[in-house]
């Protein structure tokens, strides 16, 4: 599985927490990986592509109030509760990536979440993102 198409899957994952309570995202991602792994024709216990989406998903998530506090630092004007959901999602996944993940470059991970901002946000999503996420890369 390519990363393009993972970063995908983890934006889809991990968009679902901002609808599902806590306690409930264990069925929602016992449901996704189902799904994921019925799509390629196996078993989610035999996936790899849905272990290394997992553990991804679950470093991102155990980062998530760091990841948050580093957004809130650097949008001025701005708050991760008055950002859009999709927007907000996708910047946790470029900002993990950037200051969590020394296998991708910051060029890729803003590329990669202006693609992403195009195809499932608004308008000027894209926009907004390589904006607040050039301030992550300086």
């Amino acid at each position: 599985m390519s990363r393009h198409t993972l970063r995908e899957k983890l934006f889809l994952l991990l968009f679902r927490t901002e609808f599902h309570e806590k306690e409930d995202m264990d069925e929602q991602i016992l449901h996704f990986f189902e799904e994921f792994s019925k799509e390629r024709g196996m078993e989610a216990s035999e996936d790899p592509s849905a272990a290394e989406l997992k553990e991804r998903y679950d470093d991102l998530t155990e980062h998530l109030p760091e990841i948050d506090k580093k957004l809130d630092e650097r949008i001025s004007g701005w708050t991760t509760n008055r950002i859009g959901k999709v927007e907000l999602t996708i910047l946790r996944i470029a900002v993990y990536e950037m200051c969590y993940d020394e296998l991708i470059s910051d060029a890729i991970a803003i590329n990669e979440a202006v693609e992403l901002a195009k195809k499932y946000g608004q308008e000027k999503s894209g926009e907004f993102i390589n904006g607040v996420l050039a301030k992550f890369a300086d």
